[in-house]
Order: structure tokens, then sequence, then C-alpha cells
């Protein structure tokens, strides 16, 4: 297959580029390389798949050096006209999108690049799926659409419709969007709430990656809602495996007249949660670090923050029941793989 993967110079989209092209897929990635977080990172991750910096113009292909079927394309979502040239031309097949403005807390410093990103942009990606007969539409959502939720684990089957942050609001508009144009054109799209991935090549604004940091640099390290929060942390391997599976498996209508409503009766649409289903607590995340590196952190125990909620845990039955999806990467583990890449990367 000739795959779209949108956002290959992030976190999981270079993961999952890497997995795609290993198992022999025609990969195109775009990514705008954004100055959201370190650009050297970003640029980093290119190079790891064979993309080097000094060959990136704007809108130009880039050749791999190391995948024979890979090309990059340096390119903004919200680029209506470059985009839907690059669709016309390449004759994708199926598309992943992963580009996204993300984080929760700077959701409340910069809200427009949130509608920019994921509204604008995904708009423009929906419109060309829509014109160039993609067969499936595979996207990120996020766990954060639960809000405030307080039953445990979150199902797909609960109340999504009051988000607690910008981000959060902009990811359940990506699945109504994505449900209409299912509706309307017939388009096959599948979306997806990750929790909480972690692994190597991370972002820098998340947890895992800000307390190795601080704690080798003896630095301390801010604990929210004194630690007593609880994430289901999914290590980045598990979210690829899982991503692949949905990809291969295109949704269909509930023609049976079903009660789940992550299943549309009227559109081949659905939407799964992909996550470890196993919360851990926010202090034995950090002791997992501080065992791994032989440190002990210095704590600065703070109150929740705005946007932030005090648990994520995926019901993930449907996903295990439907496509065989059983993550099995244990908390120490994942955390010991980053902090060896961690170390590596840094020459620590």
């Amino acid at each position: 297959m000739k795959i779209l993967v949108t956002g290959t110079a992030g976190f999981i989209g270079f993961h999952l580029a890497k997995a795609l092209l290993e198992r022999g897929e025609e990969v195109i990635g775009i990514d705008n390389i954004n100055d959201y977080y370190d650009v050297e990172l970003k640029y980093s991750r290119l190079a790891e798949t064979g993309i080097q910096r000094k060959d990136i113009v704007y809108n130009t292909s880039v050749r791999s050096s190391k995948y024979s079927n890979y090309q990059f394309f340096q390119l903004d979502l919200a680029d209506k006209d470059q985009l839907e040239q690059l669709f016309a031309s390449q004759k994708f097949d199926k598309v992943i999108n992963l580009a996204a403005q993300a984080g929760v807390r700077y959701s409340l410093e910069n809200p427009q690049a949130y509608i920019d990103a994921n509204i604008t942009g995904f708009l423009n990606i929906l419109e060309c799926c829509r014109y160039n007969n993609i067969k499936h539409l595979v996207y990120a959502s996020s766990s954060s659409v639960y809000g405030n939720n307080s039953k445990m684990p979150l199902s797909t089957a609960d109340n999504v419709d009051h988000p607690i942050s910008l981000y959060a609001a902009t990811k359940k508009s990506n699945e109504l969007m994505a449900h209409t144009y299912s509706h309307l054109f017939g388009i096959p799209t599948t979306g997806l709430r990750f929790f909480t991935v972690y692994g190597p090549y991370g972002r820098p604004d998340m947890a895992l990656f800000l307390f190795t940091k601080a704690i080798i640099a003896g630095q301390p390290i801010q604990v929210f809602n004194n630690g007593e929060m609880k994430r289901d942390f999914t290590y980045v391997d598990d979210i690829v495996g899982g991503i692949t599976r949905v990809l291969d498996h295109q949704p269909l209508p509930d023609l049976k007249g079903l009660t789940d409503p992550s299943v549309s009766k009227t559109a081949p649409y659905k939407i799964y949660n992909i996550g470890n289903s196993s919360p851990v607590r926010l202090m034995d995340f950090i002791e997992a670090i501080e065992t791994k590196l032989g440190i002990e952190a210095v704590k600065e125990l703070l109150p929740m923050q705005p946007g932030d909620v005090p648990m994520t845990w995926a019901d993930t039955s449907d996903l295990q029941t439907n496509l065989d999806y059983r993550p099995d990467t244990p908390i120490k583990e994942g955390v010991g793989r980053f902090i060896d890449w961690y170390k590596s990367y840094y020459k620590l």
C-alpha cells in the first residue's frame, strides 16, 4: 500500500513510519517541523529514517537514504493548496493523521495554534480524502476527550460532551467531523483515543522526559496533585502495534442497530481507546525512573493544574476483541528503554 503518515517528525509518527517501512509499505511522511518543542529532536527523528536536514525544502520531496520506500515532505496541514496537490500527485491508498498541536497546558496560552492545526488542518485532510478515493483514514484522538469522567475504566460508550481543555475540544471535534465525512461521503474513518504514550524519542514536554532531565541535573521535579494522579502509561511500540492493526481493518456501519456509540449506524466509522489498560500512580512512575537512574528525585509537590484530570484508564476491550490488541510492555521495562535512549542521545 501507499500510505500517507502526517507528523513523521513527531514522536508517534516517527515510530509508526519506521514500523510501516520495515513491513514493506510505501510511506509518504509530512510534518511542518514547528518549534513547539526542540526542533533538533525532530530533525534527529527524521535522520533515523534517512531524511537529512540539509535536504529539506518546503513542499519538496526528500528521498530517504535508508529506506527506498520512503519520501518526506515538509508541509503544513493548514496549507490547503499544497496538500491537495500532494494527494492528487501521490495517489495514496490510506492515510494516518497524527499531526496536531499537542499539549493540554499550552492550549491555555496559545489557543489559535490548536484551531489552525487540529481543526483547519484536519478539515483539509478530510477534504483531500473525500476527493481522492482514500480507502481508510486513521486519525489521532485523545483520552483528554473524557474530561472529568469519574467512572473507570474510561469506555468509548461514555459521554464525552464536556471537555475541560481546548486541546480536548479539538480532538472531540475531529471525531465529529470524521463521522460527518464518513456518513456523507462513505470514507472509512477510525479514531484512536491515545492514553499517555511514552518511550524513546518522546516529547520533551511530557512527564518522563521532564523528570529524567531534571533528576539527572539534580533539579527538583514538579509533581502535580501531590503525585496522586494515575495515568494509563502506554509504551510507544504497543501503540504502533495497535495503529497498524487498525489500519488493516476498515470499519463498517452498524447495520444490526447495536447501541455502541463508538460505531455508527449510518457510516463506516469507529472509535477505539488505545492504551495499556493498567493505570500507574504518578509516584510509582517516578520511582521507576529513580530506580533506573540510581538517583532520588527532589520533589516539589503542587496542586492539580487547570485542564488536567486525576486519572486515566483505558477500557480497550473492543480493540482486544476485534483485533487481538494486547499491549505487553511493563512500566519498568519501558522506562528503562527510554532512559537508555536518553543517555545515549545526550551522550551522558
